[in-house]
């Protein structure tokens, strides 16, 4: 008897947060100046055709509503929304029908926090993570890195599409540098090979134009090199073609 009056708890609990959620999904609202915004702060999709342009703001409309930014010490705005859900946008938009399913909520903390997520002390240095444990399906993002990101394209860094691209590499079941997903059975071992080999490199002070952070482990290396693709392609290209040729199979499949 016990049992099965947990049992019915479970679904009442269940039913009424699916109905919240529909309700949420029906009932949100895109911000009025979201072109606007798009156009002065992404440079992405100020790239595509119109036809692209429409169809990228349906999918980051498509995001939030499916994804709660939750200020943690801070208010979320309209810009964060926006950058936030571009950043995930610019890594899948490859792949129509591709949505996050290992995510529900983004965590938006004001600045840097410690690796057990406080926000205060010196040792804040951390400014993105995809959560695990008590935090699966949660992400943790910098409001500042989250702003600054957008900004600067030169230095070929954004955190909002490095943590993005965990979640993609994610997706297969282990954060290993190996998007499965995403990659061609045939270019796997090409993959690998090229990676290790990169990170080798990195390590003997070589390709000092790749953030050295990459050469952490193959899960960092793939989310700094996706970096580099999406903010400076030109530039990847032109000193690491193998790379830019590998990561355009995985992003821009034909």
């Amino acid at each position: 008897m016990f049992g099965l009056i947990v049992f019915i708890i479970v679904i009442i609990v269940g039913l009424k947060f699916y109905f919240d959620k529909q309700k949420r999904i029906r009932n949100f609202q895109m911000p009025a100046d979201t072109k606007q915004l798009l156009l002065e702060h992404v440079a992405f999709y100020r790239n595509l055709s119109d036809e692209q342009k429409l169809i990228f703001e349906t999918r980051i409309k498509d995001f939030l509503q499916h994804v709660t930014i939750t200020g943690i010490g801070t208010v979320v705005e309209d810009i964060d929304r926006i950058l936030i859900a571009s950043g995930a946008i610019i890594v899948i938009f490859g792949f129509p029908g591709w949505r996050y399913n290992n995510i529900s909520e983004v965590l938006l903390y004001k600045d840097a926090f410690t690796e057990d997520y406080k926000q205060i002390g010196n040792d804040r240095n951390i400014l993105g993570m995809v959560g695990d444990g008590a935090l699966q399906r949660q992400m943790i993002l910098s409001q500042t890195s989250v702003r600054e990101s957008f900004k600067n394209l030169a230095d070929g860094h954004n955190t909002v599409i490095h943590e993005f691209v965990h979640l993609v590499d994610k997706a297969d079941g282990a954060a290993d540098g190996i998007p499965e997903y995403l990659l061609s059975r045939p270019y796997t071992i090409p993959w690998i090979t090229r990676m290790h080999k990169t990170i080798e490199e990195m390590k003997q002070d070589e390709h000092r134009d790749i953030n050295f952070y990459g050469a952490t482990n193959d899960a960092e290396f793939f989310a700094v090199i996706s970096e580099y693709f999406f903010e400076r392609p030109d530039q990847l290209k032109t000193h690491h073609p193998e790379l830019y040729k590998l990561l355009e199979q995985m992003f821009h499949p034909l």
